[in-house]
């Protein structure tokens, strides 16, 4: 039998092990664990235990606000009904899975946080803009992954508009159809009991379609949130004494230590070709560190921005007569050229 201390470590080591789709889906369902138990405490106790999630929710008074800056990320972690948490963590789980089909981790992460902050922004303005809200403007609150979680959906769904999933009792439907669907539920339900949630939605949903556009043109709305991220993490590490000096050695060539494929593990073997007739140009590396072994792809007209085309069968290219590819190469051929070789 486990001793409590071996499950805890149990449970440490599988989410240092998981990727940020995994911890992010820990840190919900730890919260909700936590506020639950603490309820049940406060019960016990005679303590109103709702009053304590004022500090987690986010208020929709900039005032109050004031006093409570870090809620507008802990709202975005913070659930209390069971079925809350249940489909928002589902849909997390499944759009999350898919989003990494094309993007890397840290974009799902700085995405996560930046819908939430976009749903929250446009929380807070809607109540205290238009006269509906004006009675419950002073003591409303926002809790729940839900805006970001529409970003996510709405990042996926905007960038592959051709993607295609299957529903129960209904078949294959585009994933846009079920998003813009999604979309005018939350946009006719702003007046509802839930008004704040749903106009959250809607602030989650536009800065995923807004993440979709820019990433086309080589533009990661998420990089900025990831260097911040990167500071804060290493604010507190004491940085090495010993001072390193080297000299270049003398060459045409500027070393580059930036990481230019969305992959979380290890690649080797790059391949780069041009499309014919077009001033863009193709990526394609060995996606060797991964369990299912394949190959990635990116695509940039600049050399410095790249846009991540997925692997093969998950994204836009798909494999023909071969299964497992290794250190491949490509061949330039018009489609001319293609057909004469058919032939």
């Amino acid at each position: 039998m486990q001793t409590m201390e071996s499950i805890f470590t149990n449970l440490k080591n599988t989410f240092r092990a998981g990727n940020i789709l995994a911890k992010l889906i820990y840190i919900n369902v730890g919260l909700f664990i936590l506020i639950r138990l603490m309820g049940v405490i406060f019960l016990l106790f005679n303590i109103p235990g709702i009053s304590f999630l004022q500090y987690l929710q986010m208020p929709s008074s900039p005032e109050l606000l004031l006093y409570r800056p870090w809620t507008v990320i802990t709202y975005m972690f913070t659930h209390f009904d069971f079925l809350h948490i249940l489909f928002n963590m589902l849909w997390l789980y499944w759009f999350g899975g898919l989003f990494l089909s094309f993007f890397s981790e840290r974009q799902l992460g700085g995405l996560y946080l930046l819908g939430g902050i976009a749903g929250a922004v446009l929380f807070m303005l809607a109540y205290n803009i238009f006269p509906y809200f004006q009675t419950v403007a002073s003591s409303s609150y926002l809790m729940g992954a839900s805006a970001s979680v529409m970003a996510i959906v709405f990042a996926v769904s905007f960038y592959r508009k051709d993607l295609e999933i299957n529903l129960f009792l209904i078949g294959r439907v585009k994933l846009i159809y079920l998003a813009l669907f999604t979309f005018v539920i939350d946009l006719l339900a702003i007046t509802s009991d839930n008004a704040g949630g749903h106009i959250a939605h809607i602030g989650g949903a536009l800065f995923g379609i807004w993440f979709a556009m820019r990433i086309k043109e080589g533009k990661d709305l998420t990089a900025p949130m990831n260097r911040l991220l990167d500071w804060v993490v290493n604010l507190g590490k004491r940085k090495p004494k010993m001072k390193v000096t080297y000299k270049r050695a003398e060459t045409d060539y500027e070393y580059n230590a930036r990481w230019y494929d969305p992959e979380p593990t290890a690649c080797e073997a790059p391949n780069l070709w041009k499309r014919i007739g077009e001033d863009r140009w193709v990526l394609m590396y060995d996606v060797y560190g991964q369990k299912v072994h394949n190959f990635g792809f990116s695509e940039t007209s600049d050399f410095v921005h790249f846009t991540p085309l997925g692997q093969f069968n998950q994204g836009v290219m798909r494999t023909t007569n071969f299964t497992s590819p290794k250190h491949g190469a490509i061949i330039h051929l018009t489609r001319q050229e293609a057909e004469r070789l058919a032939e």
